[in-house]
């Protein structure tokens, strides 16, 4: 018996649809319906169980509100070039999943300055840095 494992961009991708839905409030069920699918269907893109194809990914980004390189963007992070690839997304996507990881997610959407937004990542960069420095 075989096992499959998601293909790490699709649960990435997938990571990023759940992202924007839940940053418009919107449930499963109503992108499901928008799209002529069940919610579980949206559960299996999101989860990159199941593939997204193009025109369904073009559609979803009309429905979100985002444009279609949004769900894209951090594959070229470095941390997502070793062994661990899947490991690393689906990390970030549990986060995503949290409500803490959704709050920070919508508040950080709504900064509308991009000189803030990376204002921001410098700070939360050096407390990480900061944080992992103290426990050692």
């Amino acid at each position: 018996m075989s096992v499959h494992f998601p293909n790490p961009v699709d649960v990435h991708i997938g990571g990023r649809i759940r992202l924007a839905r839940i940053t418009l409030s919107m449930s499963q069920e109503k992108l499901g319906e928008r799209l002529g699918l069940t919610f579980q269907q949206v559960q299996k893109y999101e989860k990159g169980a199941n593939r997204v194809g193009g025109s369904r990914l073009w559609h979803i980004s009309q429905i979100l509100e985002v444009p279609p390189a949004f769900f894209f963007e951090g594959l070229d992070d470095p941390a997502l070039d070793d062994a661990g690839t899947a490991a690393v997304v689906n990390e970030r996507n549990a986060f995503m999943s949290t409500v803490e990881g959704q709050k920070l997610a919508t508040r950080f959407l709504a900064i509308e300055s991009d000189a803030v937004r990376q204002r921001m990542l410098d700070l939360m960069a050096t407390l990480a840095t900061t944080d992992t420095e103290a426990e050692a």
